[in-house]
C-alpha cells in the first residue's frame, strides 16, 4: 500500500513520505478526536485549587499582606465533555481579572482542557482582600517606569498570577483523568433574606443622593429600603443518576462584610460555599457572583466582624433551600450547548481625555496605577479586540456569563426576557470595562457610573441587551 502511495504521489525519498503522512494525520486527526469525543457520554471533570498568596508576599490588590485566614482563596470549576469541544466554567476568589490577564486565563484553561478560549468562561467572585490580574495594565506601568507592585492605589504585579496559571493548567489537566459521567441536570431557586440591597439611594427627582456601600456605618442609610435587587439564589447541579457531581450557585451582590484587612479571605460567600460543601460533600460546590455591580450588603451590614458569619449563614440558608427545591431532569449530549457572542463595548469618552493627558505626561501612570487598566481597555477596544459573552444551554436552563461589574437590572431583564426558561447569570468576567450601568442610570449619578469607576459609554446597554436577547431567543 505504501509503495502504491509513493508511486501515486511520486515521492523522491523516505523523508518526503514521512512528511506526507505527518501532514495527512495532522489534517485528519482533529476530526477523528472530535468524533470520538462526540461518541462518548457526557462527563464533568471538577477542579479546585488554592490561589491564596503566600505569607510574606505582596500581591493583594489594595494592601500589603500581613497574615492568613482559616479559609483561603480558591479557583473552582468544571469541564463539560461529550458535547462538542469541552466547555470550561471557572470561578476565582479574586477581585478582578481583565484585559490581557483574561486572555491568559482563558487561553491557559483552554489548552489544559483541550478546547478553545471561546468555550471558556472565567469569572471572579470579587472579594476585596484578594489579588487581581491585568497583564495589560502591568505592561503599561512597566513601560512608564512604574513599579506595578506599589499600591497607588492598585497593585498590578502579575508574578503571582503567572504562578497560578502554571499550577491551574496542571490541575485542570489532571482533573480530566477523573471526569465523571453525568445524565441529569438540576435547577432550584430560593429567596435569600437580609443580605442584598441596592447601593444607591435616590432623591425625589430620581437622582442618587447617597451611596450605601457594602459596609455602611450610618444607621440612617441602613434604614433606607432595599431598593432594586434580585433576591433569588439559583443553584444548578450536574448528576450521575442520584449522585451529585457539581453544584453551581449564582447570587448577585458585592461579597464584602469587612475588608482592607491585609489578610486574604473569601468573605461571606466563601464561607457560605464552604458550609454547603460540608452539607453535600459528594459534589464540588462553585459559587458565581451575579450582576451585583450596584448591589451590596450595606443595609444589613455596618462592617462589624461578626456580620461576616451572619451574612454567610443567610446566604447558605438560601443555597440550602434552593438545593432542596431542585428539580432534576435527564440530559443527553444534544441538549448541552454553548453559545458565544463577541462584542466590542463602547468606550467612555473620558478615557480619551486620560489618554491625551498621559501622552503629555506619562508620570500620571506612576501617580495613579488605576489609569493603566483604563488605558489597556481603551487600547483593546480601539484595536478591535472583542469580549466573549457566553451562555450555557442545557434543556430549559440558560446561564449567561457576562463581563464587568454589571448592574442587577441586566440580570432582571434577562430573566424577564424568557420567563419560560430557568435563567441564571454570572457577571465579573473580563474586568476591563469596570462598572457597567444602564443608559438611564448613567444620568442618575452615583459612584458606579462616575469616571473613576466605569470605562464604558452609556450606550453599552444597547449592545449588551441586544446580545442577551439574541442568545436567549435562539
Amino acid at each position: 500500500m505504501i509503495n502504491k502511495v509513493r508511486a501515486f504521489f511520486h515521492f523522491k525519498s523516505k523523508i518526503d513520505l514521512v512528511l506526507f503522512f505527518s501532514l495527512f494525520l495532522g489534517f485528519w486527526l482533529p476530526s477523528i478526536v472530535y468524533s470520538q469525543v462526540n461518541s462518548e457520554s457526557l462527563k464533568v471533570a471538577t477542579f479546585d485549587m488554592d490561589v491564596t498568596p503566600p505569607l510574606g508576599t505582596n500581591y493583594l490588590t489594595y494592601d500589603s499582606q500581613v497574615g492568613t485566614w482559616d479559609l483561603g482563596l480558591r479557583a473552582k470549576g468544571i469541564v463539560i465533555q461529550g458535547s462538542g469541544q469541552p466547555i470550561v466554567l471557572c470561578a476565582i476568589d479574586w477581585i478582578g481579572i481583565g484585559n490581557e490577564g483574561m486572555d491568559a486565563f482563558k487561553g491557559t484553561l483552554a489548552q489544559a482542557a483541550g478546547t478553545i478560549p471561546e468555550r471558556v468562561s472565567v469569572n471572579v467572585v470579587h472579594q476585596h482582600d484578594a489579588p487581581r490580574c491585568d497583564f495589560g495594565a502591568e505592561q503599561r506601568l512597566l513601560k512608564a517606569g512604574a513599579n506595578p507592585s506599589n499600591h497607588h492605589p492598585v497593585n498590578f504585579d502579575g508574578n503571582f498570577a503567572r504562578e497560578v496559571l502554571r499550577g491551574l493548567r496542571k490541575v485542570v489537566e489532571e482533573s480530566l483523568n477523573h471526569a465523571q459521567s453525568i445524565n441529569h441536570i438540576g435547577f432550584g431557586e430560593a429567596e435569600v433574606f437580609k443580605v442584598a440591597s441596592n447601593r444607591n439611594i435616590y432623591d425625589k427627582d430620581g437622582m442618587v443622593r447617597a451611596t450605601r456601600f457594602t459596609a455602611t456605618a450610618d444607621p440612617k442609610l441602613r434604614a433606607e429600603p432595599e431598593g432594586v435587587i434580585d433576591p433569588l439564589v439559583s443553584v444548578v447541579s450536574f448528576w450521575n443518576d442520584d449522585k451529585p457531581v457539581a453544584v453551581l450557585s449564582y447570587y448577585a451582590t458585592h461579597p464584602q462584610s469587612y475588608y482592607r484587612t491585609g489578610i486574604p479571605n473569601p468573605d461571606f460567600p466563601g464561607i457560605a460555599r464552604f458550609m454547603r460543601q460540608i452539607a453535600v460533600p459528594q459534589a464540588l460546590h462553585i459559587h458565581f457572583n451575579g450582576a451585583g455591580g450596584n448591589i451590596g450588603a450595606g443595609k444589613y451590614n455596618d462592617g462589624s466582624p461578626e456580620n461576616r458569619m451572619i451574612l454567610a449563614e443567610r446566604l447558605a440558608d438560601g443555597m440550602k433551600r434552593a438545593w432542596e427545591a431542585t428539580e432534576k431532569r435527564p440530559i443527553s449530549q444534544n441538549q448541552v450547548n454553548w453559545e458565544v457572542e463577541k462584542v466590542s463595548l463602547p468606550v467612555g469618552k473620558h478615557l480619551y481625555k486620560i489618554k491625551e493627558d498621559i501622552m503629555n505626561n506619562d508620570s500620571l501612570l506612576i501617580q495613579n496605577h488605576a489609569l493603566a487598566r483604563k488605558m489597556a481597555f481603551l487600547d483593546r477596544m480601539e484595536n478591535g479586540v472583542m469580549i466573549d459573552i457566553g451562555m450555557l444551554k442545557v434543556n430549559d436552563v440558560r446561564i449567561l456569563f457576562m463581563p464587568g461589574e454589571l448592574f442587577v437590572e441586566y440580570q432582571l431583564a434577562a430573566k424577564a426576557e424568557r420567563p419560560d426558561l430557568k435563567v441564571a447569570m454570572a457577571a465579573y468576567g473580563d474586568f476591563g470595562p469596570g462598572y457597567i450601568g444602564t443608559t438611564i442610570l448613567y444620568d442618575k449619578g452615583g459612584y458606579e457610573v462616575s469616571e473613576r469607576a466605569t470605562n464604558v459609554d452609556p450606550s453599552v446597554e444597547g449592545v449588551l441587551m441586544g446580545v442577551i436577547k439574541k442568545l436567549l431567543r435562539e
